[in-house]
Parts: C-alpha cells; sequence; structure tokens
C-alpha cells in the first residue's frame, strides 16, 4: 500500500469515520467495500477514510472470524 491508497483486498482495514473493522472486499465505484470481521453485512467507506488496521485489531478480527466458523448452525 502507498500513501493515499486503501489496503489491498483481503486485508483488515479500519473506517476512521466511526473506527469499524473489516475485511477489504473490493471496490464498488469509488468506495472501498469492507465486511466486519466472522462475516455480516458490507458497509462502503470512502477511500480516504480507509487505514490499515493495526496488528492488535487485526489479531482481534481474526479471532472473531475463527470463532464465527466454530459456531454451529
Amino acid at each position: 500500500m502507498t500513501d493515499g491508497e486503501p489496503p489491498a483486498t483481503g486485508a483488515y482495514a479500519v473506517d476512521v469515520r466511526d473506527g469499524r473493522v473489516g475485511r477489504v472486499m473490493g471496490r464498488v465505484g469509488t468506495y472501498v467495500q469492507l465486511r466486519p470481521p466472522g462475516g455480516g453485512k458490507e458497509w462502503d467507506c470512502p477511500p480516504e477514510d480507509v487505514r490499515a488496521a493495526p496488528s492488535g485489531e487485526v489479531l482481534r478480527a481474526r479471532v472473531r472470524e475463527i470463532n464465527a466458523q466454530g459456531r454451529l448452525p
């Protein structure tokens, strides 16, 4: 990632508008789409408001995803 570019698809990122952490799913138009760890509804974020997630946030997000995968239906 270079300065001014959002994190790559698949990376964890922070929506600086509200502090939510999500996995970058791609881009739609001018927006970056983020999905919450463990699944859920994606949300759109302007690219200037997306930052790479700090390592501690990435770890918490990965644990949430692993826990969500282990849930019984």
